[in-house]
């Protein structure tokens, strides 16, 4: 074995023992109920836990497999980063909106913690038995040249959950991480920038942001959030920072989200919806990091259900800026391209691509998923460190059937750092694509599958072409 995968192995092995220790929440002062009134909210609060994992064994089967039917012939996953330290520094404006102090984390400004290089590391280790279990890799796997490929965008978090993952999944193999960008700067690929634009296509593209509201505006989209934004404002103690008393920041207000579209960025946000966005992402990342619940929300007592609350104004963030059909069109181009080609790469078993949650939530777009559930989660839509895993299978004839899912530690899996195995399975979440229908054992043609993310890039070119039509048009 490699040193650098003694290291891993030996940093994963310390925090899977701690990791446990650390989610323990104060069970004794819990049992200690002396009045009628404890006692029933005892029994609800287990009611609660009951349905809970009720939902989770209804979302979970062992290794997930469809049917004894199907051999497993190819898997290509794109992984958002696991649990990283917030985005912002020390001093900056996370810091002024609340007179608390964030927990200390054991990585820099949007690096992976340890917590989260040990749970992807076990992901990577439940991959293996997955894929060992399926016959699609031999135990202690070292594979072919071409067989498996591990690329992740140029961030550090994004290259350190590749790395860990690997050294999970193959612990003997010493797999390179592949980048194609500086250390810390976005790779093209990942960067879900515009790469067309015109004046016509952004009047569009923001018509259809502005559905995700009322309609009437693109102010409108943040309507639902008023529940979210006060949440995380009482959680912060917004209105006992200084800031706030100062006058440099005030109440945030559902009626003041502005949208930039530019060619080469990203789409942008200016108002409340980014505040609160960034607080609630950092309290989120908190919950997750910290072995105290009520220390990581300041002292207030949350339940999951609020956890959630808090999770929606983030959720919302990259549901507004990213998922628009013309947008998500435009911005996933690149990957949705990487996606295809990794699908048809010859002698390919193996994928592993490492991006963001905007990578994930655009994709899925692009492709038409319908609505869906997260059971276990309070990030609704792409959990940290959640895998969107496309898989083929083939039947005893050799017919190839195509199943996309999105594999992801539950809430109490991540803050536990709960050992993955057939057994003790993470959540996972069959995806169904608008207008494509699945077999009986709940697979579609693999065929239709390639061909919907084939469609899915062709529509690229299609509106670069319709919408420079219209700027020709009306320049003429």
């Amino acid at each position: 074995m490699s040193k650098r995968s003694c290291l891993a192995f030996a940093l994963v092995l310390a925090l899977s023992m701690a990791l446990p220790l650390w989610g323990c929440n104060q069970s004794k002062d819990a049992t200690q109920v002396q009045t009628t009134t404890q006692d029933q909210t005892t029994e609800s609060a287990e009611a609660t836990e009951q349905q809970a994992d009720v939902k989770e064994e209804q979302a979970t089967q062992e290794f997930y497999k469809p049917g004894d039917a199907y051999t497993l012939q190819q898997v290509v996953v794109l992984s958002r980063h696991n649990i990283r330290a917030p985005l912002s520094t020390t001093g900056s404006a996370l810091d002024q909106a609340t007179p608390h102090t964030w927990i200390d984390w054991t990585a820099n400004a949007s690096e992976l913690t340890m917590r989260g290089g040990a749970l992807e590391t076990m992901m990577g280790q439940y991959m293996r038995k997955w894929l060992e279990s399926e016959g699609l890799i031999p135990q202690n796997y070292q594979p072919e040249e071409g067989a498996v490929r591990f690329y992740a965008n140029g961030k550090q978090r994004t290259i350190a959950t590749a790395q860990y993952f690997s050294s999970g999944m193959l612990p003997v193999a010493n797999v390179d991480i592949e980048t194609h960008a500086d250390y810390d700067a976005m790779d093209p690929v990942f960067s879900p920038s515009f790469t067309f634009m015109s004046d016509a296509y952004a009047e569009a593209a923001m018509a259809e942001i502005a559905q995700k509201g009322d309609g009437t505006s693109v102010a409108s989209v943040a309507a639902d959030l008023a529940d979210s934004y006060a949440l995380v404002q009482d959680v912060v103690d917004y209105k006992e920072s200084d800031a706030y008393k100062l006058g440099t920041i005030k109440d945030l207000d559902t009626t003041d989200t502005k949208i930039t579209l530019e060619l080469g960025q990203e789409p942008a946000v200016e108002g409340s919806l980014k505040t609160a966005c960034q607080l609630a992402d950092a309290l989120v990342l908190q919950y997750y990091e910290s072995p105290d619940a009520t220390a990581a929300a300041f002292g207030h007592e949350l339940t999951d259900e609020q956890w959630g609350l808090v999770a929606k104004s983030k959720d919302a963030y990259i549901d507004i800026l990213y998922t628009a059909p013309l947008v998500a069109h435009n911005i996933a181009h690149p990957l949705l391209q990487e996606i295809g080609n990794e699908m048809d790469a010859q002698g390919r078993k193996f994928t592993f691509l490492c991006g963001h949650d905007s990578n994930v939530a655009s994709v899925l777009a692009a492709l038409g998923v319908e609505e869906y559930e997260l059971p276990g989660a309070i990030e609704a839509d792409t959990p940290i460190g959640g895998k969107l895993v496309f898989e083929r299978w083939a039947d005893a004839d050799g017919n190839e059937y195509g199943r996309v899912r999105l594999l992801y530690q539950s809430v109490s899996q991540l803050r536990e750092g709960t050992m993955l195995s057939g057994t003790e399975s993470p959540m996972s979440v069959d995806f169904s694509f608008e207008g494509m229908q699945k077999n009986e054992d709940g697979l579609y043609s693999y065929d239709d599958l390639r061909a919907r993310i084939a469609d899915s890039v062709a529509e690229y070119d299609r509106i670069v072409e319709e919408y420079d039509e219209v700027e020709l048009a009306q320049a003429a």
